[in-house]
């Protein structure tokens, strides 16, 4: 129940906050679009070129780790497709979004805040390593897979140049990028500069939790919940097993064993819904996916923090 309390309770309370404020109208869709502007494209990469920057490249990007954590999310992705076309029998691109949906866990918004609060935050390195492959690998993925299921539109090779130039410029991978750049090659950032960033960092994820709350408002519980529900299990429940247990089987470190699993235990994100619209597929599905996922989240996330102890 302490766990509950102290690491789970407050991060899900400044979502709610931001979910009431909407709700209730005190937080137009403008404010809630211009904040989540703000975290996504200032605060959270000013946050993540911070933390790749100062990191210990060498002790953080394990190849234990990074296989544990993958191999959780790949087998995430196939148990959704697979369901989604067996047991519901939806059509293969409907398949392949539930699949992105069942891959792609909240890693930044929900994943962060979480582990910071379990475990401190001098936790987050292995989280950091994780979100450096996140977004490219899922969408990778998801789009190869979509596209090889699809008859029409743009040949393969196209759609994953067309993602390519996208992600380049996605503000998270610029900043990932950059901190790369400067961790690798020892380039001074000015003291002036580096406070500024520490500043903005610091709001980020206050910022970006509000945002997610108020953004849930416009997802409506709607579509075939025996599907949400699959979605649902397989996030919350099968990819942190399987990261649990290739963790154990490859004997990854405390350290990166809770980040791991913990990571994987996060419902989808928004990017869900996004990967839904892209092919605009399984919307409604995607939508409520996401929304009952962050609330049962709540319970589940309480489960493998008490198993982590």
């Amino acid at each position: 129940m302490g766990a509950l309390i102290e690491v789970i309770a407050p991060v899900f309370l400044v979502v709610g906050f931001g979910y009431l404020a909407a709700w209730k109208g005190w937080f137009a869709e403008a404010a809630t679009e211009g904040l989540m502007r703000f975290a996504q494209n200032f605060a959270v990469p000013c946050l993540l070129f911070a933390a790749i920057s100062r990191l210990d490249l060498s002790a953080t990007f394990e190849p234990k780790l990074l296989l544990s954590f993958y191999t959780g999310a790949l087998t995430g992705f196939f148990a959704g497709l697979a369901g989604a076309r067996l047991m519901f029998r939806r059509a293969w691109p409907d398949s392949v979004a539930v699949g992105f949906a069942t891959l792609f866990s909240n890693s930044v918004l929900l994943g962060l805040p979480i582990t910071e609060r379990a475990y401190g935050t001098d936790a987050l390195g292995p989280n950091f390593a994780i979100v450096a492959f996140h977004a490219p690998f899922a969408y990778t993925v998801g789009v190869t897979a979509m596209e090889l299921v699809r008859a029409e539109g743009r040949s393969l090779a196209a759609t994953l140049g067309s993602v390519a130039r996208s992600m380049g410029r996605n503000p998270l991978v610029i900043a990932l990028g950059l901190g790369f750049i400067v961790n690798l090659t020892g380039a001074p950032v000015p003291a002036v500069l580096s406070a500024a960033i520490d500043m903005v960092a610091r709001a980020a994820l206050p910022a970006a939790l509000f945002g997610l709350g108020a953004m849930l408002v416009r997802y409506r519980p709607e579509g075939d919940l025996r599907i949400v529900g699959w979605i649902c299990a397989v996030s919350l429940i099968l990819h942190p097993a399987i990261v649990w247990m290739m963790g154990r089987a490859t004997g990854l470190g405390p350290g990166p064993f809770r980040s791991a699993v913990l990571t994987a235990s996060m419902p989808p994100g928004v990017n869900a819904y996004i990967f839904a619209s892209m092919y605009a597929v399984a919307m409604r599905v995607a939508a409520t996916a996401v929304l009952a996922a962050t609330a049962l989240s709540v319970i589940t996330i309480w489960g493998w923090l008490w198993l982590l102890g």
